[in-house]
């Protein structure tokens, strides 16, 4: 007679993962979704990692990605959709920072942040999340640049707060590695002269021509041009403060 029972081990991992995250989200649910036919709840702080750590069987990745699917399903109760402008963004910025830390090297919670959470129309919410990419950031600037320069243009072209995309574009530029465009390292020349800090801009210019790094003739005829255009542009303007 042939056995039919076959050992858990057999299972593959993906279809046990599954298992995990769906056991998962269905605690999280319990404890912190509202109950069928209630109002609307508030977003709360994040589940205590503990519980987390035993619906994943002490698997950090796996508790993220419960994480991460609760919260993006967060904004769909009771068949309502609640608007991003009406969630509690101390409590949001807990539950990214509490999946990066669970997951460093997930990308999501950075992205949702620039591309989801800041197309909110509240400067002070836009504001906040694009400053908890700007921390995040720092962590680990070779993999979470991209979020970063998406903030800089948020903050230029949507907060009209040209200060405050410096203050980006500057701790990208610090932070250039080889993986790294040179736009996104040049970012920094265009608000500068923006702001009519042409004097600035040139020596931003001037220190990455002079340090060597620049190999791509057509990037440094670029920064050369630019260099040209920005002493006529500061030429000109002291003719006509003159006059």
């Amino acid at each position: 007679m042939i056995s039919l029972q076959r050992s858990y081990r057999d299972v593959p991992k993906r279809v046990i993962g599954l298992l995990i995250l769906s056991l998962g989200l269905q605690i999280i649910m319990h404890y912190q979704l509202p109950k069928p036919h209630t109002e609307i709840q508030a977003l709360t702080p994040p589940p205590k990692q503990a519980l987390l750590r035993l619906v994943s069987l002490g698997d950090r990745v796996v508790s993220a990605k419960i994480l991460m699917l609760w919260l993006q399903a967060y904004d769909n109760q009771a068949g309502q959709f609640i608007p991003y402008q009406k969630l509690n963004y101390t409590a949001l910025e807990q539950w990214l920072e509490q999946i990066l830390q669970l997951d460093p090297k997930s990308q999501y919670p950075l992205l949702a942040a620039s591309h989801l959470y800041s197309t909110v129309k509240d400067p002070d919410k836009q504001r906040k999340m694009l400053e908890f990419v700007y921390q995040q950031f720092f962590i680990d600037p070779q993999r979470r640049w991209p979020w970063l320069a998406h903030a800089t243009v948020l903050a230029k072209h949507q907060l009209k707060d040209l200060p405050l995309a410096l203050k980006y574009a500057q701790a990208i530029a610090a932070h250039a590695n080889s993986s790294m465009p040179r736009w996104a390292q040049e970012m920094q020349i265009f608000i500068l002269e923006e702001m009519g800090e042409l004097e600035r801009a040139r020596l931003v210019i001037g220190g990455m021509l002079a340090s060597g790094q620049l190999t791509d003739p057509n990037e440094i005829k670029f920064l050369n041009d630019k260099l040209l255009a920005l002493e006529n542009k500061s030429a000109k303007g002291k003719i006509y403060q003159a006059n």
